[in-house]
Parts: C-alpha cells; sequence; structure tokens
C-alpha cells in the first residue's frame, strides 16, 4: 500500500474526511430525511455529511495520483487542546456565556498553534465573540446568555 500511495498528506487527510463523514451518515440514519420542502432533521446533515464523504473520496484518490511530500509530525499538542477548547465552550457557554465561552475557545485554540501571538489572539477574541453574539443572539435569537449567570448576567 505505502508504493501506491504516492502524496501521503492526501490519502491520509481524504481517509479522515471519508471516515468522518460515513460516521455522521451512521449516526443520522435513525431520523426522519423528510424532503426538500419539508426538511428532517436528518436532511441537512445527511446532505453535508454526503459532501464530505465525497471530498474525502476525491482528495483520497489524489493521494494515489498525484506527487507530494511525505508526513513529517503529528501536531498533537494542538489536536489536544483543540478538543479541550470545544469541551470548555460547551461546558460555560450556559453559565457563563457566549462571550466569554468564544474567547475562551480562540484562546485555548490559538495556544495550540506554532504561530500563537497574545495581540493577534486578544484582537481574535473580541472580534469572534462580538460576531457571535451579534449573529447568534441578536440575529438568530437563539436563547444563549451572552453573559452568563455565573459573571452577574441573565
Amino acid at each position: 500500500m505505502q508504493g501506491l500511495i504516492r502524496n501521503p498528506k492526501d490519502f491520509w487527510s481524504g481517509l479522515l474526511f471519508l471516515v468522518v463523514g460515513l460516521g455522521f451518515l451512521w449516526v443520522g440514519q435513525d431520523y426522519s430525511f423528510g424532503t426538500a420542502r419539508r426538511m428532517g432533521p436528518a436532511f441537512f446533515p445527511t446532505v453535508l455529511a454526503g459532501a464530505l464523504c465525497l471530498i474525502g473520496a476525491v482528495v483520497m484518490l489524489r493521494g494515489f495520483i498525484t506527487q507530494g511530500e511525505r508526513i513529517s509530525g503529528f501536531a498533537g499538542k494542538g489536536l489536544v487542546l483543540i478538543i479541550i477548547a470545544c469541551v470548555v465552550f460547551g461546558l460555560l457557554v450556559r453559565q457563563g456565556g457566549l462571550v466569554v465561552s468564544v474567547a475562551l475557545l480562540v484562546l485555548i485554540s490559538a495556544i495550540g498553534s506554532v504561530h500563537f501571538k497574545v495581540k493577534n489572539t486578544a484582537i481574535m477574541m473580541l472580534a469572534l465573540a462580538l460576531f457571535c453574539a451579534v449573529v447568534f443572539i441578536k440575529g438568530l435569537g437563539l436563547p444563549i446568555p451572552i453573559i452568563g449567570p455565573w459573571l452577574g448576567g441573565e
């Protein structure tokens, strides 16, 4: 198999996309699909998972066709910190509020990068917290507190 794979980065990333897409298709199979006019809860996730599978298959196929560089390492620190950031967001969003949760998500994720800079991260924290508050709470009306009860909010 190693001799057939000419571009390991494309092959393995395509395989990852394909596995994640198939996983979402498997999880969503018990939900009602509906129609294009009356979409059920599985419609949009299934369409996205199908697109992800298609992209994964194409990228994986490119791994056999195009020449590419070998995989030199694995960013374990970044992967772990991004997972931690998502868990922290999920745990804090109701009690800490959207602004605090998004800010911490950005900060923890940014620390996982080799290009981490405090000033750039602070700007991104503020910009994304404001953007999320405007779009998701004001624009879409989601019932998430901007500042949560832990900080004296709603």
